[in-house]
């Protein structure tokens, strides 16, 4: 599928999939759990209360899930003010199209997103640009801008320098390879008027001594609806609580198993890298 179509106007999408994350060195360490994620139609948030949204998830309001603007970007402005003019001050002035924002979504109140991904599209629906907004639980967040001056294809790997620390077992060094994809599948029979759409987003790390991580989020979409929402908080009961207790508890696994410990060194200066 051409990932530069986008998906669902104008309505929130429900995902639901696995995150996987793989340490080559000096110890192995491997773990994989199932999520679900959102991914939301930026230029259309203010007109999602009105439209036929599930009672059970709302915008900017408590809810049983629920996505708060104010968690992402500069909560001083609208989050598509803000991404456009983040954008322009980087020279792009043509993601004038949707702008879909794949997260965690907050869960009685409560999320954190260790990376959200800004896909920012072209009016004719072509993929300009992605913004990974990075935060670590020191309550630090930073900002990699991916673009090649044109359109992105699918499956397209893009780099940028790691200049942000995240992981107390990795040095602020080295480089990011990501790779974004999406693939639909046809039904056929009763479902044949659906599709299903699945997305991928992997980031692996490689320091100079060659790749050191591997990870990635994939997910596919299922229809936004109170009964999917009831099955899939059933089905990941700590989402997102789980997210924080995961990184603690595989930091206990990489220090039992001896992996060296580096200090958090001062953040970067600069909000936005490449």
């Amino acid at each position: 599928m051409n990932m530069n179509t986008p998906a669902i106007k104008s309505a929130v999408v429900l995902c639901t999939g696995e995150v996987m994350h793989k340490r080559l060195r000096p110890a192995k360490n491997a773990f994989r759990y199932g999520v679900f994620f959102i991914r939301v139609p930026v230029r259309d948030i203010k007109d999602i209360n009105r439209m036929s949204t599930p009672k059970l998830f709302s915008v900017n309001r408590f809810n049983a899930l629920s996505f708060h603007e104010r968690d992402h970007g500069d909560a001083s402005q609208p989050l598509a003010q803000w991404i456009d003019a983040l954008l322009k001050s980087e020279g792009i002035s043509d993601a004038d199209g949707e702008i879909w924002l794949q997260c965690f979504p907050r869960v009685f109140g409560y999320v954190f997103n260790p990376v959200s991904f800004w896909f920012c599209h072209r009016q004719n629906g072509e993929l300009r640009a992605v913004v990974c907004e990075v935060r670590n639980t020191f309550g630090e967040k930073h900002l990699y801008l991916l673009e090649n001056g044109g359109k992105l294809v699918n499956g397209e790997e893009l780099q940028a320098r790691k200049i942000f620390h995240v992981s107390p077992f990795c040095k602020v060094e080295g480089n990011y390879r990501f790779c974004f994809m999406k693939a639909q599948q046809d039904l056929r029979g009763q479902a044949a008027q659906h599709s299903l759409i699945k997305h991928l987003a992997r980031i692996d790390y490689e320091d100079a001594e060659g790749p050191l991580l591997l990870t990635s989020v994939s997910g596919r979409e299922q229809v936004m609806s109170n009964m999917q929402i009831v099955r899939v908080m059933l089905r990941y009961p700590f989402m997102t609580l789980g997210v924080v207790l995961r990184i603690h508890v595989q930091a206990l696994r990489l220090w039992i198993k001896r992996v060296p410990f580096f200090s958090k060194p001062i953040p970067p200066t600069e909000e936005l890298s490449r």
